[in-house]
């Protein structure tokens, strides 16, 4: 029998909640944006090859994030967490996936001399904290004018 609820059925945005699956995909669908938005106003196609040579620092630094927070949560002390792992939330759940995005991305790309301009930095910083902290808040809106 399906679930009602929408914790575990995987995202209710009337309530603010996106459940760590959803989260997730939400993330990644962020990172695929700022990629395909990078690589059209460069220019340099969608080649598969290509475009996953761009996409995959970015996912493996998305997913760092989400394994620091996850096992800070459940391991080492739930106080900066308010007790309650929630992946949908701004802060700090949100800042440290998106800073792990950036800060990791641009090490794997600067060992394998993809380019990381200072430029290119700020941009994906903007970028990627927009778009990954972005729909964060717009379910914590939505949340809110549902309580109210």
């Amino acid at each position: 029998m399906p679930s009602t609820n929408p914790t575990e059925a995987g995202t209710s945005p009337a309530r603010g909640i996106a459940t760590g699956p959803v989260a997730a995909l939400f993330d990644a669908v962020a990172i695929l944006i700022f990629v395909v938005i990078g690589r059209a106003s460069h220019e340099e196609g969608y080649a598969p090859v290509a475009f996953l040579h761009t996409l995959w620092p970015f996912l493996v630094g998305c997913a760092a994030g989400w394994s620091i927070t996850y096992v800070y949560a459940h391991v080492r002390s739930a106080d900066f967490f308010d007790h309650d792992f929630r992946p949908d939330r701004v802060v700090p759940v949100g800042i440290v996936i998106w800073v792990c995005t950036v800060a990791v991305a641009m090490v794997l790309r600067f060992i394998l001399s993809q380019g990381v301009a200072a430029s290119f930095v700020i941009v994906a910083t903007v970028v990627l904290g927009l778009l990954l902290l972005g729909w964060r808040a717009i379910f914590a809106l939505l949340g809110r004018r549902a309580a109210a």
